[in-house]
């Protein structure tokens, strides 16, 4: 096994899935006990992620001409939501309030629900989008109103805008 992972330079997950075969074999056919082999533990890797400037933030959402994506990475960028976040908004999480000023995130990362900023320039964008829109159970809905936008289609918006010339 150490030879897949030194030698042949095999992702972490390619080794997964060879050492899962393995032990079904040998403790599935031969009977071997679990203790006779083991894979080696995973180092711990974090890949830091991309930061954009202010400047390039503001460029990357002028960019953008479809209110509903504008919509979509402001609320990513202005209030710190992660993407999944983003599409899994209500409009009652909404409080618009200028008392609260707030959007309620519920089961964010860790099923833990959060409270988090709702900027002025995120409000007004959210308020035109809404007037031309009208969404109902979701605030970004999918293509089936019942159901939140894909992830994967919010990170090909932005992959595109991030295309489009300055």
């Amino acid at each position: 096994m150490s030879d897949l992972i030194e030698d042949s330079k095999f992702s972490w997950s390619t080794c997964n899935v060879v050492f899962s075969g393995l032990q079904c074999f040998y403790s599935g056919f031969l009977k071997w006990e679990a203790s006779r082999f083991s894979i080696p533990p995973r180092p711990r890797m974090r890949k830091i992620p991309m930061i954009l400037s202010s400047e390039e933030v503001r460029v990357l959402l002028d960019s953008i001409t479809n209110l509903k994506h504008r919509a979509l990475l402001l609320g990513v960028y202005s209030a710190g939501l992660r993407v999944s976040e983003v599409v899994n908004l209500k409009p009652e999480h909404i409080e618009s309030s200028p008392s609260r000023m707030l959007i309620r995130v519920e089961q964010g990362k860790g099923r833990k629900d959060r409270y988090t900023l709702l900027s002025e320039k995120f409000l007004i964008t959210l308020r035109k989008y809404y007037h031309i829109y009208q969404p109902q159970e979701w605030l970004f809905p999918s293509r089936d109103p019942h159901k939140p936008m894909p992830v994967d289609t919010v990170q090909r918006i932005y992959y595109a805008a991030k295309k489009k010339p300055a």
